[in-house]
């Protein structure tokens, strides 16, 4: 009979909060520990557990386990997307995690990214899994960044200046919003659309004279540039 993993949570942020909810959700029985407990109750726990899931900032990853997890032989799990330790293994949730909880459904539905080495994980989850080599882990984090950080940059752009530039409404463009993401899922490669599309210069040159003095300037001439660079690589 197989044994059912023992998980403890190291961490009381955005993810480690998700992570629970979700564990709850399943009724998946958690440990918790973060900096605000003593260090006595966080070795305490370490006992009753075959799994630690470090929730924590990259950064600190590898000096808290050489401090508190060298003499464990619990499986340590980290979630970065980009760093990759000998001294635990990666598994990293692709998603992007809000304030407010979400559903069952879509939990279930994240994938974790896991890297090559790793043991089986979280075989108790019905989440999607892939496994990834470790030289491809910084080009993967890197791709999740511009496309679901950057991306959001953009958008908090719009809608800031439609209510304090513009005088609109910012969930006028939700619409267009949702329709981007849906045009994105279906033909991704057909989905971008407007003046860099149709060579249509005099807008491109009318759009970049308007941002004058912004510094989304330089975001909107760099991406014509990353165009063209990228049509002349096909």
């Amino acid at each position: 009979m197989r044994q059912v993993p023992q998980y403890l949570i190291v961490g009381n942020g955005r993810v480690a909060r998700h992570v629970c909810h979700y564990f709850s959700l399943l009724n998946i029985p958690v440990l918790t520990w973060n900096r605000s407990e003593s260090f006595d109750l966080l070795h305490e726990k370490i006992q009753q557990v075959s799994h630690i899931l470090l929730l924590i900032s990259d950064g600190a990853i590898d000096s808290f386990i050489a401090a508190h997890l060298n003499h464990t032989s619990a499986i340590c799990i980290h979630f970065s997307g980009s760093l990759f330790t000998e001294k635990a293994y990666g598994a990293h949730p692709l998603m992007t995690f809000s304030n407010a909880f979400y559903s069952l459904e879509q939990y279930q539905s994240i994938p974790f990214v896991i890297d090559e080495n790793a043991p089986a994980l979280f075989s108790e989850l019905p989440n999607p899994q892939v496994r990834l080599s470790s030289h491809l882990k910084a080009r993967y984090h890197a791709l999740c960044v511009l496309a679901g950080n950057f991306s959001c940059l953009l958008w908090q752009k719009l809608f800031s200046d439609f209510k304090d530039v513009l005088h609109l409404s910012p969930g006028i463009a939700h619409p267009f919003l949702k329709q981007q993401m849906q045009n994105l899922i279906d033909q991704p490669e057909k989905a971008l659309t407007g003046p860099l599309v149709r060579g249509d210069h005099m807008t491109l040159k009318k759009n970049i004279d308007a941002l004058d003095g912004d510094p989304f300037q330089a975001i909107y001439n760099s991406f014509i540039t990353c165009y063209h660079k990228m049509k002349e690589t096909k």
